[in-house]
């Protein structure tokens, strides 16, 4: 079957950033995580995907159409939340949305309002004047409303409340189970992703690191921790990240097998490297410095 979005060689420049030549494709009926620091190119991925900015080179396509070529009928099928929601804010919440319904041919407006229900929106009030929380939960209700294929939402947690945030987890796991329906999924709550992705992209100062189920991440991915005395710069080498403390060093590993090989007869504990760990050991060397393995100082 063919993916439902598929983003090949895509890249983009702005002065003092580069997002660099990234390829991945999200299969029918999957959740992908999309992960990486602030700044690494993971908003303007989705924008791209949107047709909202234009790719420098590469090409997206999205239920198999041009996304820059036929926007307006991809949008229509792909429901959009983004971390601060930008809407129509001197009208009511009920109003945005009858504004909405002229975009979307597949809007159910019982259903959005039985969401708004369900979700605590008051519909009377108008958008302004509601809490970021609030908004975004309006926003998830227009997203929920028009039978969407996709769901591309960006940092969709930022002000939510964890049982409210663990209850979108449980409806976005529904989505996906017709087998039709996907979500590409930006967030630093790492830990949304260990409950629900299926798939794992990582985006770092533009460049993908990675795109893995998630399984293959926890089998590839592990923490060192030892004495730095034993950091020669052939054990250095073996590391996509190091950080020394006063009482030793944490590193992450990209091989585990190696790593184990390698290391055989030191005194070092290794341990199940999270989602958060990957990102954030990622490219550091030494104390403080941000240096990518095998980059010169």
């Amino acid at each position: 079957m063919e993916p439902i979005l598929e983003v090949r060689g895509v890249r983009k420049a702005y002065q003092g950033f580069l997002l660099k030549d990234v390829s991945f494709s999200l299969p029918r009926g999957y959740i992908m995580g999309l992960i990486g620091p602030n700044g690494a190119g993971k908003t303007t991925l989705l924008k791209m995907i949107l047709d909202l900015v234009r790719p420098d080179a590469g090409e997206i396509r999205v239920f198999g159409m041009d996304a820059n070529r036929e926007g307006e009928a991809v949008r229509a099928r792909v429901a959009f939340v983004h971390e601060e929601p930008s809407f129509y804010g001197a009208l009511p919440a009920e109003r945005v949305a009858d504004i909405f319904r002229v975009f979307y041919p597949t809007w159910d407006v019982e259903t959005f309002r039985g969401l708004a229900k369900e979700f605590g929106v008051p519909l009377g009030k108008k958008l302004k004047t509601l809490s970021q929380g609030m908004r975004t939960r309006f926003a998830l209700c227009a997203a929920l409303a028009h039978e969407a294929e996709l769901f591309l939402l960006d940092e969709p947690s930022s002000g939510l409340d964890p049982a409210f945030r663990r209850d979108l987890l449980d409806r976005l796991s529904g989505v996906i189970e017709g087998g039709q329906t996907s979500v590409l999924f930006s967030t630093h709550i790492t830990s949304d992703l260990d409950r629900v992705a299926d798939y794992i992209t990582f985006l770092r100062d533009g460049c993908l690191q990675f795109t893995l189920t998630r399984e293959e991440v926890s089998e590839r991915y592990a923490l060192v921790k030892g004495d730095p005395g034993i950091l020669t710069e052939e054990v250095r080498a073996l590391f996509a990240g190091v950080v020394v403390g006063e009482f030793g060093f944490v590193a992450l590993t990209d091989d585990v097998r190696a790593t184990r090989e390698a290391l055989e007869g030191e005194s070092v504990v290794v341990d199940r490297a999270t989602l958060e760990d990957v990102v954030f050991y990622t490219g550091r060397k030494g104390k403080g410095g941000m240096r990518f393995r095998g980059e010169s100082a």
